[in-house]
């Protein structure tokens, strides 16, 4: 047997990268006389007219199908990584050093199956870090996906490079199996509030198939106040229900999602809304009618502004006329609050036309008798 014919079958059998010494060891013979052997291995395979190449990764070589075939020949390549466990380890490649709990917090809790597994066959190692663990690739990792080393930054050009390959930014998104906050589209001013810059706008109340394959890509959906039963037909994930009839409404779902968002843009926006809501407090304390609220609704806004509520009072109802009972508020009413059915603007804007329209119509009615 010839040193090249020795080399050749070590790397068809390795499945994997081989380097130099560990060559050298197999055949008896110097590491400079076994990169000669290996350099000439891989001019010849480029020259040959074959589906197979031999790649050099710095003194480590590997043989490998060429890339232009490895579609032709995936459905019948050892499934080694599932999807899910493929998208966990590029969490890992893409991000490290990578802690544990962080990603727990993106994937969800079967991530610890995944670690266990990628640990098992070499591809992560995970060093402890106080009560939790680092998480980082091996050399294993770079030889198995054919990369010169495992520098950090070297893979994660690798991935963005595969990304592009897989349509763009979303094939990185899937390759990263990066996760969004999903908004439905009311609420797609509230993310700005709290500082969410990686989301998604839904319809997840009646979606079409599309949207549905988009709800696998969100981790955290925010949606109506009440609405829930419905959407988990669809989405199985983690909901938020939200609301915002009032500032405190408004104040309460910033809260509710000011630890998935920028702390400091949540804290300013509540302050923001904090002083909006004294500023029309102090425009109603001169409103001496007495109100007759139709609906809890409004009767919230009512308790806000601080008015005085009586039997006879001015009525005072929304504007969309039936209830989902079939039950009529908006007949008769003196004073109609525009309802998100009928407003435009973000969540705030519309908050504040709800609050503009009690105080105006009052101070109309004010003005009129006297």
């Amino acid at each position: 047997m010839s040193d090249r014919e020795v080399m050749e079958a070590a790397l068809f059998a390795a499945g994997g990268a081989l380097d130099a010494a560990t060559l050298g060891k197999l055949m008896g013979k110097p590491k400079k006389h076994v990169i000669s052997i290996a350099l000439d291995l891989v001019k010849e395979y480029v020259s040959r007219e074959t589906g197979i190449e031999i790649i050099d990764l710095g003194e480590r070589y590997v043989m490998q199908v060429k890339p232009k075939y490895t579609d032709v020949v995936r459905p019948l390549a050892p499934k080694e990584l599932s999807a899910p466990m493929l998208r966990t380890l590029s969490m890992i490649a893409y991000h490290q050093p990578l802690v544990q709990s962080d990603l727990v917090d993106m994937r969800g809790n079967s991530v610890y199956d995944h670690i266990r597994e990628l640990k098992e066959r070499g591809f992560v190692e995970a060093v402890p870090h106080g009560r939790t663990k680092v998480l980082r690739t091996t050399t294993m990792f770079a030889d198995y996906f054919g990369l010169q080393s495992n520098d950090p930054e070297l893979v994660k050009q690798k991935i963005i490079e595969l990304s592009r390959l897989q349509s763009g930014q979303s094939g990185l998104n899937k390759w990263l199996g990066r996760r969004f906050i999903g908004v439905t589209p009311m609420y797609e001013s509230l993310m700005g509030m709290c500082g969410i810059r990686e989301y998604k706008v839904i319809n997840a109340y009646d979606p079409t198939e599309e949207e549905l394959d988009e709800l696998e890509d969100v981790y955290k959906l925010v949606i109506s106040k009440g609405y829930a039963e419905k959407v988990s037909k669809y989405y199985d994930g983690e909901i938020i229900e939200v609301s915002s009839t009032t500032f405190d409404d408004l104040i309460n779902s910033v809260r509710l999602l000011e630890n998935v968002g920028d702390p400091e843009k949540a804290e300013s926006s509540i302050k923001s809304i904090t002083d909006l809501k004294e500023r029309y407090v102090s425009r109603a304390l001169v409103i001496s009618k007495r109100v007759r609220p139709a609906t809890d609704m409004v009767a919230r806004i009512v308790s806000d502004l601080r008015l005085g509520v009586s039997a006879t009072g001015i009525l005072i109802a929304p504007d969309y006329g039936s209830s989902t009972d079939g039950v009529e508020v908006s007949e008769g009413a003196d004073i109609l609050i525009p309802t998100h059915r009928t407003m435009e603007g973000n969540l705030l804007e519309r908050v504040c036309s709800k609050y503009d329209a009690v105080i105006d119509g009052l101070k109309m009615f004010e003005n009129t008798s006297k």
